[in-house]
């Protein structure tokens, strides 16, 4: 092994081998890059609606209320009941399974990928056009996975990956620039969650402008069956950053 390599593998420990939170990182970035891609479906397909974003939802709600055109009100709202219905549901699933970070991620990455995979159901059935309430359905539905994975990865605490909102990161990023060695960890984990991000809105719409809304939401599904399937398989070896800190 090089010299190059070596130290390569060292800078970017922290994504899989991490001390204090172990894969979590790393399952956490691939959580951020479905993101990218669920926000890109319902900006592009179902009509101007934040899924994961509530900050800019709740702005969306401002504006169909202003009467600005191009903007659902009720798809807005029916994408807030859900995110707080999903971060309820979270909640739920951390007094139940909170003390286990490992266990908790399996699970919370379980029950979002059902609702995941019901939004690729009902596009899919609705063919090439969504009908309003069938938009409206599909961005609650969506809404409520986002809440439970927010949920999650709030519990999880791990520092600036809450893979839905880039406003502190970003922040982060740039207010802690100022060359100290000691901060080049913290500072890779921000710019790998905004890249993370982006790669998955650049994937999302890609997908949505040239094939179908359906065929992003199926690559998303996808991208949440892998990392449920990671950290399914972190709950079989005990280990320290399980516990909840």
């Amino acid at each position: 092994m090089s010299v190059a390599i070596a130290a390569r593998r060292s800078r970017l420990g922290w994504l899989t081998a991490d001390i204090a939170h172990g894969p979590l990182p790393a399952l956490l970035v691939g959580l951020t890059v479905l993101t990218g891609v669920v926000d890109a479906v319902s900006i592009l397909a179902l009509g101007r609606v934040f899924v994961a974003n509530m900050t800019g939802n709740v702005a969306f709600v401002g504006f169909a209320l202003a009467g600005a055109a191009g903007f659902s009100l009720a798809a807005s709202l029916a994408a807030l009941a859900g995110f707080v219905a999903g971060a309820r549901a979270g909640g739920r699933l951390i007094g139940r399974y909170g003390r286990d970070r490992a266990l908790l991620l399996a699970v919370g990455c379980s029950v979002e990928l059902v609702f995941v995979a019901a939004a690729v159901i009902v596009t899919a059935a609705s063919g090439s056009v969504l009908s309003a309430g069938g938009r409206d359905a599909v961005a609650a539905v969506l809404a409520v996975g986002a809440g439970i994975q927010n949920a999650v990865a709030r519990r999880l605490a791990v520092p600036d990956l809450t893979t839905t909102v880039l406003t502190m990161t970003l922040t982060g990023l740039a207010a802690d620039a100022t060359g100290d060695s000691k901060l080049n960890a913290t500072l890779s984990r921000r710019l790998l969650a905004v890249v993370a991000m982006l790669a998955g809105a650049v994937a999302g719409g890609v997908l949505v402008l040239n094939a179908s809304a359906t065929a992003a939401l199926a690559v998303g599904a996808a991208l949440l069956t892998a990392v449920t399937v990671a950290a399914a398989l972190t709950t079989r070896h005990p280990a320290s950053w399980r516990a909840q800190p």
